[in-house]
This record gives C-alpha cells, sequence and structure tokens, in this order.
C-alpha cells in the first residue's frame, strides 16, 4: 500500500482548488492523489450550482472569503488560462416589513467590512429599476461592486487542470471506508495518507460517518428554471424578493428557483426538478414583482445538491479534534463555488504550513459544532 501525502475525497471546486493551490505551494512537495467517483461530474454540485458570487452576507468571514474569490475570479484568465465569463452586475436583496430589520443589521455589518452595499427605499428602487413592481417593499440592499455571477464548471474544470499539471493525480473511485490515515475503495483498493481532506460535498456528511464522526452535512436539492421572456425588462442584477424566489439573467435568458417549502426539503431526496415549485412558488412571485415577467416560459430546468450545514449553514473547514490527520472542507451550503479559491488557498497553507495565512478560517472549524456555538448565516439563498 502505497502512502501519499495527502488524500482529498471530492474533485469538484472545493476539493480541485486545495489540491491546485497545494501543488503550487512552493514549499509544499508531497504527493496529492484527488479520489474523484463521477469524472463526468453529472451529479457534481459545483456543475449543477448558478456560480454567482455576493459579499451581502451576515458573517464577516463569508465576506472576506467572497472578498478573496472576486479577486480570484478577476485574475483566472492569467492564473488558469481561463475566460469564467465574469459578469459583475450585483445582488439586490428585497425586504418587506418583517424583514427590514435584519437587512439593516446585514447592511451594518457589510459596510463595517468595507463592501460597497447601499439601503435603497422604494421610490429611489422604482427609479434605478423601473421593472420592479414595489408593491410590499419597504427597502432593498444593492451591493454597487464585487457581485454578480460566473462560469462555475469552467472554474472547476480550471481548477482541475491546473493542479494535475502540476503533478496531482487524479483516481476515479469511491470512497466506501474511512479510517485516520487511509481510506477503502469500491474497486477494493486501500490507500493510505499523512493527511485526509474530506470535500466531497453533499456526500461528506456520509464519509464522515465511516469513521464514527459526526459531521452535520447532508445534501438538499435545489431546482433551478431557465426562462424565457418576449421582452427582457433590461439591465438586471440578482434579485431576491423577500419570498425567497431568485433571478437573474443567463444569456439571453433568465434563471431562477427558490428554496423548497416547509416539509418539502427532505435530505437526499432524488435529483429530479420539483416543477410545481415553478407553478406554485416562483412564477406567481415573479409575475407579480416583475411584470415582464407575467408571460415567462420555461425552456430548461435542472436540480442540484446543496451540502447543507445542518447546524448554522456556514461552511466546516479544519480538523477534525477526534482526528487531526482528517481536514473538512464542506457544508458550505450553496455558497462553495464562489469560496472555493480561498478555500482551496486556507486548506493548501494548513497542510503545508501548518497554519492559515491568507484567511484565518478557524472560527469556521469544526470544534463549533462540538461545542453547539453556532456562527449563523441569515443571507441563505
Amino acid at each position: 500500500m502505497k502512502q501519499n501525502d495527502v488524500l482529498i475525497v471530492g474533485g469538484g471546486a472545493i476539493g480541485s482548488s486545495i489540491a491546485y493551490h497545494l501543488a503550487s505551494d512552493k514549499d509544499f512537495a508531497g504527493r496529492v492523489v484527488v479520489i474523484e467517483r463521477d469524472p463526468s461530474y453529472a451529479r457534481a454540485s459545483s456543475a449543477l450550482s448558478a456560480s454567482s458570487i455576493r459579499q451581502q452576507f451576515s458573517t464577516p468571514l463569508n465576506i472576506h472569503l467572497s472578498r478573496h474569490g472576486i479577486e480570484f475570479l478577476r485574475t483566472a484568465p492569467k492564473l488558469l488560462d481561463v475566460d469564467l465569463a465574469l459578469k459583475e452586475m450585483g445582488y439586490l436583496f428585497l425586504a418587506s416589513a418583517a424583514g427590514q430589520a435584519v437587512l439593516r443589521a446585514n447592511n451594518a455589518v457589510q459596510r463595517g467590512e468595507g463592501c460597497a452595499v447601499e439601503l435603497v427605499e422604494p421610490a429611489e428602487l422604482a427609479r434605478r429599476f423601473p421593472w420592479i413592481a414595489t408593491d410590499g417593499l419597504v427597502l432593498a440592499s444593492f451591493g454597487a461592486a464585487n457581485e454578480g455571477w460566473f462560469d462555475g464548471p469552467s472554474l472547476m474544470q480550471a481548477f482541475r487542470r491546473a493542479a494535475q499539471d502540476r503533478g496531482a493525480v487524479y483516481v476515479a473511485d469511491e470512497v466506501v471506508g474511512l479510517g485516520r490515515r487511509h481510506v477503502d475503495l469500491r474497486t477494493g483498493g486501500r490507500m493510505a495518507a499523512g493527511t485526509i481532506v474530506v470535500a466531497a460535498g453533499a456526500w461528506s456528511g456520509e464519509i464522515a460517518a465511516m469513521a464514527g464522526i459526526a459531521l452535520p452535512v447532508e445534501p438538499r436539492r435545489r431546482s433551478v428554471f431557465v426562462f424565457d421572456v418576449r421582452r427582457p425588462p433590461g439591465p438586471t442584477p440578482l434579485t431576491i424578493d423577500p419570498s425567497g424566489v431568485w433571478f437573474r439573467p443567463e444569456g439571453r435568458f433568465y434563471i431562477g428557483g427558490t428554496t423548497p417549502a416547509a416539509g418539502n426539503d427532505p435530505a437526499g431526496a432524488p435529483l429530479e426538478v420539483q416543477h410545481r415549485e415553478w407553478d406554485e412558488m416562483v412564477w406567481p412571485v415573479l409575475a407579480a414583482r416583475v411584470p415582464a415577467f407575467e408571460a415567462a416560459k420555461v425552456v430548461n430546468s435542472w436540480a442540484g445538491y446543496y451540502d447543507y450545514n445542518t447546524f448554522d449553514q456556514n461552511g466546516i473547514v479544519g480538523r477534525c479534534p477526534a482526528a487531526e490527520s482528517v481536514i473538512f472542507a464542506t457544508g458550505f451550503s450553496g455558497h462553495g463555488i464562489q469560496q472555493s479559491p480561498a478555500v482551496g488557498r486556507a486548506v493548501a497553507e494548513l497542510i503545508a504550513h501548518g497554519e492559515y495565512r491568507t484567511l484565518d478560517l478557524r472560527p469556521f472549524g469544526y470544534e463549533r459544532i462540538s461545542a453547539g456555538r453556532p456562527i449563523r448565516e441569515l443571507n441563505v439563498v
């Protein structure tokens, strides 16, 4: 059984970013192996993401992660030789009277972190975005810079290519057993390593359970609908209605979705589009909020999984206290693709140097879970 320096379980955006940053670190000369059970990435969350990036979070560390992420995306053509079609058109959060206090509190956090985010009253909102029906709105928050969307699948593939170019080895297999310094594979083999990184996205909880570790991460299905309209309303940021329904442009079309209704968000639900969500939840809100969307027609759709952290909806990053050789990088609850550049660099630093250097991710460590100290992210979309 050949000893590897680092085994990464999961070759999506997070796992491949870790491999890339680790293989790029001049102080690290070890062997990196990435185990990915689906090299086609047909069911990978990274490939099925809406691939957006924002700084409008309620948790300062999430803001820092995304700030690093947007800078990385801007330099990706040089660093990774890839055009990610980055479009910085902002996020627009809308609030009713019930959500006004949370929006103001979040804005205070964001402004304190230096974000270019402004609160907008309904009259000004209607002037800036005349396609919005402001009925029921009392406030909005607009990110005037450093927010938008990009080609997430291309980012994931670019990380993978760059990691391989620097010596990382990708193995197409499935982990069926996890030890402190080894993994067992579906094909019957066993691979050993000094460090094992669990970056298996929505399936990370299942992987951790193989070693008797309780990791509160599970797959939660989200449906995304691609729709066409007769008369596009004009320049549109990624907009989140008070109901939770969101939408943004995607080429000549638009995409949108929502959080499933209470009682209809089970863990590990089949990866099938929930068309009733469009009929009963998404379209009625779109038609009322944007009159130009009243005649919207769905032309495509897909479903993907969030690696949903049931504890506090924030990433779980760092060493496992019960097994120091195991590192977690998972549980991002829909924010993984935008946070992959920063998380990849941070975990690589932790492995190569024994500490975080660029961003201190200790607040997102596993210890908060065992201690029952959640860091709640209020802006989960």
